[in-house]
């Protein structure tokens, strides 16, 4: 199987915003992958497909086919190996979205120890590691644990090429932290850097999927210093990102519940109630 054909037509869909198109193609790609017995390319869509299932918030389809690719790899004896790693923080972090902590938890960790027995520690792929394993620390109300690892993700990040959007989105989430350890002085002083470096970088035009989340956070932290209509701003442009790339998943739908609260902030009560709907939509779309 030509998987370097399959990433350009997968990428084609996602950029032309032909999001109908990726799960039919996902799934007859994978098909092909197993009856070809091309185990590198079923492992390398399988992951593909754990991040997409995660990303519109279909949380069983992506535990499945992480649980089968994890069968694989052990199968295949090779559970110490930097795919094994790689899977288990896809997992992670479907579990990890889906609100089941404590599976996120003991993969991340397995996930570290199987990286930190291979990688070097600049690799950038524990900056990955890192950012998601804070988000999840920072659920659990771990805060300084949270702190030290976009620490180590930020040490990592700044010293990659073309990393404006990871270093923003690292510095936004430390921001967010420091505003929930009432530390606001040094929360702004991160914001204002992750801002500039949004500015500097042009991701308002090149977008991302680390845009959108920096976008969200920032919009928070703005609400948290009471600057609402900066805040109203950046969470609906986030909720264009996320629509354009990921449709109304449950992201939007926290988004849209977050803006209705800066709407009321502001006193625009009718836009709040459209927010407000909007939001329960989704909700009730994705329990069905």
């Amino acid at each position: 199987m030509n998987i370097e054909g399959f990433f350009a037509q997968l990428d084609s869909y996602f950029q032309n915003q032909q999001l109908d198109q990726v799960e039919p193609y996902l799934l007859s790609s994978l098909e092909q992958a197993k009856e070809e017995e091309d185990y590198g390319a079923y492992l390398s869509i399988g992951n593909e497909m754990i991040g997409y299932y995660r990303s519109v918030s279909r949380f069983k389809e992506a535990f499945d086919i992480a649980e089968d690719v994890l069968l694989l790899l052990e199968e295949m004896q090779l559970e110490s190996t930097e795919h094994f790693a790689t899977t288990l923080l896809n997992a992670a972090t479907a579990y990890r979205a889906a609100g089941n902590v404590r599976q996120a938890y003991q993969y991340y960790q397995q996930a570290l120890q199987i990286y930190t027995g291979l990688l070097p520690d600049n690799d950038y792929r524990f900056a990955g590691l890192y950012n998601n394993m804070s988000l999840l620390l920072e659920q659990m109300n771990q805060n300084e644990e949270a702190l030290d690892c976009l620490q180590k993700a930020l040490a990592i990040v700044r010293k990659l090429e073309n990393s404006g959007a990871e270093q923003a989105s690292t510095l936004t989430n430390m921001a967010l932290i420091y505003f929930k350890m009432e530390q606001s002085t040094q929360a702004g002083k991160l914001l204002e850097e992750a801002l500039s470096i949004f500015e500097a970088s042009g991701k308002g035009e090149e977008t991302d999927a680390h845009y959108s989340a920096a976008l969200a956070g920032i919009g928070e932290a703005c609400f948290r210093m009471g600057d609402y209509p900066k805040s109203l701003a950046s969470y609906e442009k986030a909720l264009a990102e996320i629509k354009k790339h990921f449709g109304e998943n449950l992201s939007y739908g926290v988004l849209c519940s977050n803006c209705a609260t800066v709407c009321r902030a502001l006193g625009e009560e009718e836009k709040a109630q459209d927010y407000e709907k909007k939001s329960k939509e989704i909700q009730q779309k994705l329990q069905q």
